[in-house]
């Protein structure tokens, strides 16, 4: 399934442990952007599905994407009054940099290990050394247990600032 919510279980993970650093924005931006290709290639019958963006090449052409998009569009913001949708404009160069990072290559580790059409080290290799290193289900557990613990860790953290707030 192209833009599948598992991918975001990691990005919430690392978003906890360093929400002032890591934009879980861009990390979810980076991860549909990848996956677009994926939808692409599915509609229109194309082999292999998970193709260029789904390489740390390409994962790096995607990364330059959103962190571009991101300064496009904060230099329009102010011209045309775009809402600050998830607060958006209050995000640093860095944590979209991080987190569109992080959220590419994880993608493509993800998918290694789960899609045998995947070539991760193209054009240098072909070989995929991750596939299959674990079940399906296990990596699947893996990213909802990261994601789970990623809501528990903000929620803690919304608590601790309440507390300090109310106090």
């Amino acid at each position: 399934m192209p833009i599948t919510p598992f991918h975001f279980g990691p990005g919430a993970a690392l978003h906890a442990m360093a929400p002032r650093q890591i934009s879980f924005l861009s990390f979810c931006a980076a991860n549909v952007f990848i996956d677009f290709e994926s939808l692409y290639n599915l509609i229109n019958a194309r082999h292999p599905v998970h193709a260029f963006l789904h390489t740390y090449v390409g994962a790096t052409v995607v990364v330059i994407a959103v962190v571009l998009l991101f300064v496009i569009v904060r230099c329009f913001a102010n011209q045309f009054w775009l809402p600050s949708f998830l607060r958006w404009r209050e995000l640093s160069l860095v944590q979209v940099s991080l987190g569109s990072a992080l959220g590419a290559y994880t993608h493509v580790v993800l998918d290694s290990v789960m899609h045998p059409d995947i070539q991760p080290l193209a054009p240098f290799t072909t070989t995929n050394s991750l596939l299959g290193i674990v079940s399906l289900s296990t990596l699947h557990l893996f990213c909802v247990a990261l994601g789970g613990l990623g809501l528990l860790g903000l929620a803690i953290r919304w608590l601790v600032a309440e507390g300090q707030n109310a106090g």
